[in-house]
């Protein structure tokens, strides 16, 4: 999520990530988290984990506290600097979930209801498992990409949706209380090419795939990573070409090592003509290496220094909280609250 900043030459970057998983795998990587480190060249960035969101999900407590802290890690991991970024924990910033109660208050029942990840979700998970919390998730969005004045949010195909009801949400806002809100617009981040799971090319690489062998985790052991893209699926043929329909795998495989090294993908076809699947896979695993293990060690190296990561979040949370506390004073004071004495 990107957001405009008090200072008119310098928008503001805000983007949050979940925190569902011990581990980022590569398409989250470079789906998202790589591009949020070049945005602190150009934008005031506010960068966060999104531990209210996973609240939607059941899960054991003391894991879930773990899963926040290592989420965390891996975004200064990844490169997100706390001196050029103001990195913090959503819960940690409370304006956020009374930002997201007056705007619940603004939001119609029947448009809601018509967000069709809830549909998608619910019936996976069937009436009885689906929460409230799933249900009004988009309206805790948009109060995330309100509360920081975003004009442009970062979001894929599948968020296009939710950014549409924050929207919404600001105009009846704006229109019945007075300029409040910017409207924000869709960010369009520079596209990697689709990442695909390795062991089923046709799929997106996730974490709700049927066997983690098309995977790649960046906390796994390299070697453990290695050994799945030597046995990624392929085809009988032996030409290395990019044909996402005829020739998935290999194409997946390209599209990886293009992300990673910044070689067009037409340059890969014509290096690696004449030449075999096992290079081109020995290229991949190498490339994923050269970058999962230095990632892989500085997330360890910060999770064994809890207090410093601690502080960080504090002084980051602190930071936030200067901004998104202005939002709400104004907000509450334009609905009519009575304020604290």
């Amino acid at each position: 999520m990107a957001a405009m900043s008090s200072d008119a030459h310098r928008p503001r970057a805000l983007s949050l990530a979940q925190s569902t998983s011990d581990s980022l795998h590569l398409g989250n990587y470079l789906g998202a988290l790589r591009q949020w480190v070049p945005m602190q060249d150009d934008f005031e960035a506010f960068y966060g984990i999104a531990d209210l969101h996973a609240l939607t999900l059941d899960q054991d407590p003391a894991l879930r506290r773990e899963q926040t802290l290592l989420g965390a890690a891996q975004l200064l991991a990844a490169g997100i600097d706390p001196q050029r970024s103001v990195v913090f924990i959503q819960s940690h910033v409370p304006e956020h979930t009374q930002l997201a109660w007056v705007l619940s208050c603004l939001t119609g029942f029947g448009q809601a209801n018509r967000m069709t990840q809830f549909k998608d979700k619910a019936a996976k998970a069937g009436a009885d498992a689906a929460n409230v919390g799933l249900f009004t998730y988009p309206i805790l969005m948009a109060a995330d990409i309100l509360l920081y004045q975003a004009d442009k949010v970062p979001v894929g195909e599948d968020q296009r949706q939710h950014l549409e009801l924050t929207r919404d949400l600001a105009v009846r806002f704006n229109a019945r209380y007075g300029q409040t809100f910017t409207v924000p617009e869709p960010h369009i981040i520079a596209a990697v090419g689709k990442i695909q799971d390795l062991a089923d090319p046709t799929a997106k690489m996730s974490k709700s795939a049927v066997s983690p062998a098309g995977l790649i985790n960046l906390l796994d052991e390299p070697r453990v990573n290695v050994k799945k893209i030597k046995s990624a699926v392929t085809d009988s043929d032996r030409t290395i070409t990019f044909d996402e329909v005829a020739k998935p795998g290999v194409s997946n495989l390209l599209t990886i090592l293009s992300a990673l090294t910044g070689t067009p993908v037409e340059q890969l076809v014509a290096d690696f003509a004449g030449r075999g699947y096992g290079d081109l896979k020995g290229a991949v695993a190498d490339a994923v290496s050269a970058f999962a293990t230095p990632f892989r060690d500085r997330t360890l190296e910060l999770l064994g220094e809890r207090g410093e990561l601690e502080a960080i979040l504090a002084d980051g949370a602190a930071r936030a909280r200067d901004v998104a506390a202005k939002t709400v004073a104004d907000v509450y004071a334009k609905v009519g609250l009575l304020p604290a004495r």
